[in-house]
This record gives C-alpha cells, structure tokens and sequence, in this order.
C-alpha cells in the first residue's frame, strides 16, 4: 500500500512547482498598511488594483468606529453556538431582514463565507434525481458544489445561450425519463475574472419554455451593479425572476459572511437544511453589527457607487485607447489579455513592481490556456486620477517590453521569501 502523501511530494500540481520561487512573491504575497488604494509591498509603496474593495469601505473611518465599537461591545466569541442551538440574535435577524428588502426578495438567509455557502445551497436544495445546468464559466465555488451533486449535471458554454437551450433540452429529456426531480440552473451575475455580466434576464426569458429554477451568484454584482445596487439583475430588469441571489460580503462590503435571499418557505427549508450553517458557529456579532452598518451606507451613500464606475470607466477607456484587449467586459472588473508564457508573465509583474509600483494580479496557465496571459485589475472608489494615469503609463511601456522580448526568461524569477 502506498503512503497518501507519496504522491503530494512527487507532484506539487500546476501552480505549486513554482512556489520555491514563488512564494511570498508572485503567489502569498504580503501587502502592508491601511487597505486602500496605495499600501505597500516588501517596503515599497505600490498602487494596488487587486482588491476588491470597491466601494472603498474597507477604512471608511464610519465603517472602522463601528467595527471597534461593535468588538469592544461583543468581543468575537459572541454569540456561541450554531444559530439553531444558541447563536440567534435580533441583529442576525435584522441584517436577514435588511438584505432581504435591499436585493428586492422576501427572505434571506446569513452565511458565514460565501464559498462555503454556496456549496451547502447547492447541497440542500438538489437530490441524486434533481439535475444541474451551469454555465461553464461559474466559480470554484459552484464547481465544488457541483462535486456535492449526486445526480446529473450538464455545463453550457460561456453565456452561449444556444448551448444553454441544448443543455435544457437533454436536462428535461433525462427528468421526463425518471419522472423524477426538477432542474436547477445555476449562473453569475458578474464573472469575476472577466468581468461581463451572466445573461441573467436572456435566461429567465425562457422559463416560459423550460421548467426550471435560478440560482445567481452575485458576488461581484452587489452593490456595484443597479439603480440602487441590488445588482445585475436589477441591472438587468429581471430580479424578479431570479428564484434565489446570493451573494458575499467580501467584494462590495469589504467584510466576512454572505447570504442568500428568496422566497420566504423556500429560504425557511434552506435554514433548516442547510449544513454549513446548522454544524457552524453564528456569524460573530462585531461581523453582523459591521455590516448592518456597511449596507446602510449601500443604501444610503450613491457617490461611493458612482466614484467606483468614474474611475472603472476613465481605466477601462486609457486601456483601449492604448490598443489593449479588455475583453466584454460591462463592469467594473477589468481585464488586460496579452500573449506570453508563465515565465513572461511573471518577469512582467516583477518589473511592473519593482520599477513601476504596479501591484496587480495575474492569471496564467492553468486557469487559462497555455501561451496566454491576464492581468486583472480592480478598480475601487478610493481610486485617483494619479494612480489611473500612472497605470496606464506602466501598462503600455511594459507591454512594449513583452511585445519586443524583453521578458523571455529560462524560468520564473526567483522572487521567494527567504526564511
């Protein structure tokens, strides 16, 4: 018999061959000081634009005099216990309720993470005959969910709406044969690393074809996209038809937990059924009190929405003004596509820090496919004109860089903390 980690010494997988080099550095690395638009990087300031600290909330001095007056208040044991057993509190309930009217649904239910959340939703509405269609485009999250699944699934491509209807059809097919089970479709509101919206209100269009109930992930979409924020589908016209939102407070509210809303006795099921939450500890209270205070100011506080898409906007056209490929995007997620191996990619983001005081992120293969590349940068409003011209200035001299050469490297440079 084999020892199990045998095989984890052998093979470190696709992104951890490289951590020698890597770490600290390219993968794990370490910003320091206040969040905010500048912080810094193994002593030097940088501009950053890999947080997703959108509406700048994460020092909101309002946001950091609740916080600390919430923790002085309750410390982070309170409330102990799961919520069934003994962590219930007014202000849990409070929060459920605010969300709920906030994103235009009956209920909601709080979460501790989202991505924990989203799996266990996926686990307690769906049975071994119920079948899921996805977009093949979701979230780790979502995929891991799927993982759950006991019964079918089936993947459409991208936002391919012809696809999704052939992906329908085999899924109605197989519950007409079992005449058994119902069918879950499962999209984004917002796709995180490229930044366009799910076809949310294409979708719910043909629920008057198929049989079927929607589940959107939001994550990136709440407070950020929408008349009042409530997001892409209330960008899109169709909240309504969304059957459950979920969606995180990581992004748009800078904190920690999630919800889902929907229908009253739908939501009251998934409370009692949902194993993430019924075998967790409660959301601590500084948590629940911190956001009831950051969805007031979502709520209250437009400007931190519309500096978001003033500075997104004034990125995204320097970008193609420049002849970069920003992809289809609709929101504030902005990628730069660009050719090159993991070796360029990563000699690129060290002089992009190291010269320029450029800190973003990089995505490369294996998430994406051999030969190519991709920054993503997260506008915020906290933002200036001085960090957006300056970007744009570092982008085209480095871009000219990668396109003469300048960055074909043997190997990634060795940027790893040394211990």
């Amino acid at each position: 018999m084999a020892d199990i980690f045998e095989k984890l010494l052998k093979n470190a997988g696709p992104l951890g061959q490289h951590r020698e080099r890597a770490h600290g550095y390219f993968a794990f690395p370490k910003l320091e000081g206040e969040i905010g638009s500048r912080m810094k990087f193994r002593g030097k300031d940088m501009i950053v634009w890999s947080l997703n600290n959108y509406l700048g909330l994460a020092n909101h001095p309002e946001i950091r005099k609740t916080d600390a007056e919430a923790a002085a208040a309750f410390g982070l044991a309170s409330p102990m216990g799961a919520r069934m057993m003994s962590g219930n509190t007014d202000q849990h309930e409070q929060l459920e309720s605010e969300l709920a009217a906030f994103v235009f649904k009956q209920d909601a239910i709080l979460m501790n993470f989202g991505y924990q959340g989203i799996m266990s939703t996926i686990d307690a509405i769906c049975g071994r005959h119920d079948v899921i269609v996805y977009d093949a485009e979701s979230h780790a999250c979502i995929i891991d969910g799927l993982r759950l699944h006991p019964g079918h699934r089936y993947v459409f491509k991208h936002n391919d709406l012809e696809d999704f209807e052939k992906q329908m059809q085999r899924a109605t097919a197989l519950i007409e044969k079992q005449k058994a089970g119902g069918i879950l479709v499962i999209t984004e509101g917002v796709f995180g690393m490229a930044g366009d919206q799910g076809k949310l209100k294409e979708i719910a269009a043909l629920k008057g074809k198929y049989d079927f109930r929607l589940l959107v992930d939001d994550a990136h979409g709440f407070g950020t996209l929408g008349k009042t924020g409530a997001g892409a589908g209330e960008a899109q016209g169709c909240q309504d038809a969304i059957d459950l939102y979920f969606s995180t407070f990581a992004k748009s509210m800078a904190s920690i937990g999630a919800f889902l809303a929907g229908d009253k006795a739908i939501i009251d099921f998934i409370r009692y059924n949902i194993r993430s939450q019924i075998f967790a500890k409660s959301l601590p209270m500084p948590l629940v009190i911190g956001n009831l205070k950051r969805l007031e100011m979502l709520r209250t506080m437009p400007e931190l929405k519309e500096k978001l898409w003033s500075n997104a906007l004034k990125l995204q056209a320097g970008l193609k003004e420049r002849g970069f490929d920003i992809g289809k995007t609709d929101t504030p997620v902005t990628p730069v596509y660009m050719i090159g191996g993991v070796e360029e990619a990563t000699a690129m983001v060290m002089d992009l820090r190291e010269n320029y005081k450029i800190f973003c992120s990089i995505v490369i293969y294996p998430v994406i496919p051999k030969g190519h590349i991709i920054y993503r940068l997260i506008p915020t409003a906290s933002h200036t004109d001085a960090d957006i011209q300056e970007t744009l200035i570092a982008f085209t001299e480095t871009k000219a860089k990668l396109d003469a050469g300048a960055y074909k490297v043997e190997a990634i440079p060795d940027m790893a903390e040394k211990k």
